[in-house]
């Protein structure tokens, strides 16, 4: 029997459940794609982002292409077994 609170509260949230998914089968995605697949705004995606930064799920990569800020991100190993077990998790839930 699965307990609900093995359930990681850092992706209960639609957009950081949406940017664990992209990231979980993509290397590096830039911030205008990432905005573009979750239907978000920017201030969304950032305080999102900056929260699983946080938590060292992903990793932020800002680097200037000619002369405009590019943001990236990629996921981390750590980001990736937290991602992993909280799927597991729900699909227990789910009992799958």
């Amino acid at each position: 029997m699965l307990n609900i609170s093995q359930l990681n509260k850092e992706f209960e949230s639609r957009v950081r459940l949406g940017v664990m998914s992209v990231l979980m089968v993509n290397d590096w995605v830039d911030f205008n794609e990432m905005k573009k697949l979750l239907e978000v705004t920017d201030g969304n995606l950032a305080s999102h982002s900056s929260a699983l930064e946080k938590a060292s799920y992903i990793e932020i990569k800002k680097e200037f292409v000619g002369k405009k800020p590019k943001t990236s991100y990629r996921v981390t190993n750590s980001g990736r077994q937290a991602f992993t077990e909280h799927i597991n998790a729900l699909e227990k839930l789910i009992g799958k």
